[in-house]
């Protein structure tokens, strides 16, 4: 069964991939988020000249012949380009054999816990709390995570004195009652990073994620050594070799890969394998309702490194317009968790009228 066409439907947020086979099967999957139309045009470029022609089935293969193929081109784009071959083809294996993903990796289509995701740093320490409280009563949530610091922001929090106030914040209204997790975003040096760390820890976080720039990964270190809370990372990282090395170091006690991020399931469940070999847990970044949310659900629903949770966003359209009306069904939390899609594939239906409405390119064999 060869590849025979690849298209793509995208605007600057989001990017849906169909593959369809010489006897006319298809799947579908999606390149990253953020800036979605350039990844789709890298697809074109520099994914599909390799796929195209190749053998449906074999996805290991392609997702290890493009970056050799393009090996001047190491970094992000390739991999986020890769991963919409790669989701689209783990959605046409589900379908020829009328399981889920989920069944597929040897797992059962269920309810998993997820935690809710706050992505604002707009926000008071008190706002975010009360926000929280009622997010924690009309869906369920037992665990939150929060923004603490600003995103690269070298020492500096978003507003004066945010970090110090938002910590006891939350931990107060909804400590008793749910797990607390932070995202840092790069923005400590490890002795700020650390004293941020302690903060959290008297407060009872159990989540202290990316708390030093990512690429600086003998300051994370630093700071997992020091402190009791577990310090995760990785969701920047699309580079294996990165990978190893960050588990081979013990840079952090969780990794947290990116499916959309680090070019799609195949490579995803190496990190996936990294982890439970190093007896850590895996969390993957996940921190949008597009299918970077379906494709982590089916993932955690079967590997065994699996964390205690998914990350599920609560912005609402405010906040991420682009989100929603997307495909169906679409993910709602109820008792704190979120059902994994149990139909063939990814288990879910790209909206059409979404679609109808996106820049489309096609490349396919002569």
């Amino acid at each position: 069964m060869k590849i025979k066409s690849i298209e793509t439907f995208s605007t600057p947020d989001v990017g849906f991939v169909r593959v369809t086979t010489d006897d006319g099967h298809q799947g579908w999957g999606q390149v990253s988020t953020y800036h979605s139309d350039i990844s789709a045009l890298v697809l074109h470029r520099q994914v599909a000249p390799y796929a195209l022609g190749a053998d449906a089935m074999d996805i290991d293969t392609l997702v290890d012949l493009i970056p050799e193929r393009e090996h001047k081109f190491p970094g992000s784009y390739l991999r986020r380009a890769i991963g919409g071959l790669d989701t689209a083809l783990w959605d046409l294996h589900g379908k020829l054999q009328d399981k889920s993903v989920c069944e597929l990796l040897g797992g059962t289509p269920r309810p998993i816990r997820v935690y809710g995701s706050s992505m604002k740093r707009d926000i008071s320490g008190a706002e975010e709390a009360e926000r929280l409280v009622r997010l924690r009563d009309e869906f369920g949530y037992d665990a939150f995570k929060v923004r603490v610091g600003s995103e690269c922001g070298h020492n500096v929090d978003e507003t004066p004195g945010r970090t110090e106030e938002i910590i006891p914040a939350v931990a107060k209204a909804v400590g008793d009652s749910a797990d607390l997790l932070a995202d840092a975003n790069s923005c400590y040096t490890p002795d700020r990073a650390i004293e941020v760390g302690r903060m959290l820890e008297d407060n009872g976080f159990c989540h202290y994620e990316e708390p030093c720039p990512y690429w600086e990964l003998d300051w994370t270190k630093q700071v997992t050594d020091a402190l009791d809370i577990d310090v995760t990372g990785g969701e920047q990282d699309c580079d294996l070799a990165t990978w190893r090395r960050m588990v081979e170091m013990r840079a952090v006690d969780v990794l947290q890969p990116d499916i959309c991020y680090l070019g799609g399931l195949t490579r995803t469940l190496r990190v996936a394998d990294y982890a439970l070999k190093a007896g850590l847990p895996c969390t993957p970044h996940a921190a949008n309702l597009s299918l970077v949310t379906i494709f982590t659900l089916h993932m955690m629903g079967a590997i065994k490194s699996a964390g205690p949770y998914v990350e599920f966003s609560i912005e609402g359209v405010d906040y991420y317009p682009w989100q929603y009306d997307l495909y169906d069904p679409f993910p709602v939390a109820k008792d704190g968790k979120v059902q994994i899609p149990e139909g063939p594939g990814w288990g879910v239906e790209i909206n059409k009228e979404w679609l109808e409405k996106a820049e489309y390119q096609i490349s396919s064999v002569n």
